[in-house]
């Protein structure tokens, strides 16, 4: 419970942002408290070191800044997932839905390779969506997704019905807004 609470202490609760009614779990306070931020490096590194990962696929943006320092400490490379149009080479994309839409990501299609197992790393899971698609698109070129890792999850937006064919891990979680 103990680096729970270094995390929970150093997250920033923003009502209303980004429209009126949601509360927003803003991880810059993480960023800026070297020892809460130093705790889920560690943390993540616990976790996952020895564990055969062979590559992490890095949900934009902010899970880059989690996945980075993991990859790393394990010596693996980091495959970005990305908003389309914003990787230069050849691409696997994916649509998936949003409360009030539609969006995709693209992945390099040289950035992961069949039968390597992937750890997919974001700093938050909400609703599932954006990682569900990057999970489909890892799985659809023969790699394995071997867990889901985020720094905070929203158990009571749903994600787990989404996502309920990978295992998922977090270092903190909140149950209601």
């Amino acid at each position: 419970m103990r680096g729970e609470k270094v995390i929970d202490n150093a997250i920033r609760k923003v009502k209303d942002f980004p429209k009126k009614g949601v509360l927003f779990y803003d991880i810059t306070g993480l960023l800026v408290n070297p020892g809460a931020f130093n705790y889920c490096i560690k943390k993540m590194i616990e976790l996952y070191d020895g564990k055969g990962i062979n590559r992490i696929a890095a949900v934009e943006a902010r899970g880059f800044l989690f996945a980075t320092p993991l990859a790393y400490h394990l010596g693996i490379p980091i495959a970005l997932v990305r908003k389309k149009n914003k990787l230069p080479g050849e691409t696997i994309k994916k649509n998936y839905s949003l409360e009030y839409g539609e969006d995709s990501i693209e992945i390099h299609k040289s950035d992961v390779l069949p039968g390597e197992k992937v750890l997919v790393v974001d700093d938050l899971i909400a609703t599932g969506g954006t990682l569900c698609a990057a999970c489909e698109m890892i799985e659809s070129v023969g790699a394995k997704v071997e867990e889901i890792f985020a720094v905070i999850g929203l158990p009571f937006l749903n994600y787990g019905k989404i996502l309920s064919k990978y295992k998922i891990k977090t270092l903190v979680e909140y149950d209601e807004e």
